[in-house]
């Protein structure tokens, strides 16, 4: 099984593809991109790291499909962070994560 991971909870977004079972599991992918813009404020502005996961989400998960060697339609799963973390950037990450979902047919499970 091929999981895409989406993380976009504070200043950060990040995704990466895992592979493997329960019992197994390797890491093909990781990348990660830091929201600098907040230093100037000494600390996260949610509504700008809200709109900085809108621009960055895209590349970075096509960064971790190209670095894993996968494609969309490679993927059986993708998990998302959904809490704690700043509502707007939460938000981003799961919309983005379900038209994902929707979009490649995968079916919906909760932990």
């Amino acid at each position: 099984m091929r999981v895409l991971g989406i993380e976009s909870s504070c200043d950060e977004t990040s995704a990466s593809v895992v592979e493997g079972d329960g019992a197994s599991a390797t890491l093909r992918s990781l990348a990660i991109l830091s929201q600098d813009v907040h230093a100037i404020f000494g600390g996260v502005v949610p509504e700008i790291a809200s709109r900085a996961h809108l621009t960055a989400i895209g590349p970075v998960v096509a960064h971790a499909l190209r670095e894993a060697q996968l494609e969309l339609s490679d993927i059986d799963a993708i998990a998302v962070t959904h809490a704690p973390g700043l509502v707007g950037a939460l938000l981003v990450g799961v919309a983005y994560a379900k038209s994902l979902a929707a979009t490649l047919e995968i079916g919906r499970a909760h932990v």
